[in-house]
């Protein structure tokens, strides 16, 4: 029977949030089984907790944010939710000082890193994967993201179309198998990416105040202004489907089903997980046991046994 996962003990990040600029500390916990993953703000007091679900996302400018009815927020989840998607991890406490989680590098390898050193434990729980029974989608303008059916896990094929010299066309569509050995080569070290004419208007809004070359690729009208360049050469495609994957684990079930998508972010990425679950007519919660060989299932990632960490800064 496929199990429930979470970390074999606490570990601790420290890194810079790319709203706010300011250093933001998250500590991540071992949870019981079917707890989910619940987000504290330790800053506040009383803390304020959340649980990681489609309804919670309120906010989709620039990131992925939890806001409750309140208005307390936690911003910039979806690099975390991507990385845990790639361990299977269903089951995390997740505590931080500010609205926000570290942007650390920009992309989803730091979280890699973190949660190999610690390491997992399964527990004595079934693990429930979300199986898409028929096909869902939704549109915005020209832009469309849609969930079908398949045989064979996870599957996600996503095409951007920006007009940028340093973009090259044939660059902007990529197919994954999903795996979290998959997603650890070919997705997770993918930075979130702007332009530079769009920082002036973001720091005017108080928006990505602690963002830098450090934590993103950046553009001028010409070129990529890191001095080290890509990651990938399709690193701009390879970091909207982290965001995806990040998105489409909102509520703590990996997708078994194929992702198509057209110039989606994550608000449209909100969107088809809520149409998703919106009829239970959509989707089935279901189990892989071993009586069940036959049944898709996906691999995850599978942290060394010792602990190598129990802090990480960036």
């Amino acid at each position: 029977m496929n199990k429930q996962r979470t970390l074999k003990q606490a570990v601790s990040a420290t890194g810079i949030g790319l709203h706010s600029g300011a250093k933001v500390e998250v500590t991540f916990r071992p949870a019981p089984a079917n707890t989910g993953i619940i987000y504290t703000r330790t800053d506040l007091q009383p803390n304020v907790s959340m649980r990681c679900e489609p309804d919670a996302v309120r906010d989709t400018q620039l990131c992925t944010a939890l806001v409750d009815l309140n208005g307390t927020r936690i911003s910039t989840v979806e690099h975390l939710t991507a990385a845990l998607c790639a361990f299977g991890i269903d089951n995390l406490y997740v505590d931080v000082n500010a609205p926000e989680l570290p942007v650390m590098d920009g992309s989803a390898h730091p979280f890699i890193y973190l949660f190999e050193s610690t390491g997992l434990v399964e527990l004595d729980a079934p693990k429930y994967y979300l199986r898409v029974a028929r096909k869902v989608r939704v549109e915005d303008q020209d832009k469309w993201a849609e969930l079908l059916p398949n045989e064979g896990g996870f599957k996600l094929d996503l095409t951007i179309d920006f007009n940028h010299p340093a973009m090259d066309r044939e660059l902007q569509h990529f197919i994954l198998q999903f795996s979290g050995p998959a997603f650890a080569r070919e997705l997770a070290r993918a930075r979130t990416f702007c332009f530079m004419r769009d920082v002036e208007y973001m720091h005017a809004h108080n928006l990505a105040l602690g963002g830098s070359l450090d934590n993103a690729v950046v553009l001028d009208d010409y070129r990529v202004v890191n001095p080290d360049g890509l990651r990938y050469p399709n690193e701009f495609v390879k970091h909207k489907m982290l965001d995806a994957v990040g998105d489409l684990y909102m509520n703590c079930h990996n997708i078994l089903g194929d992702f198509k998508a057209y110039k989606t972010g994550h608000a449209l990425n909100n969107k088809l997980l809520r149409a998703l679950l919106s009829d239970e007519a959509n989707y089935e919660l279901m189990t892989i046991t071993d009586d069940h060989k036959a049944e898709p299932a996906i691999e995850f990632l599978h942290p060394a046994s010792r602990s190598m960490a129990s802090t990480l800064s960036f």
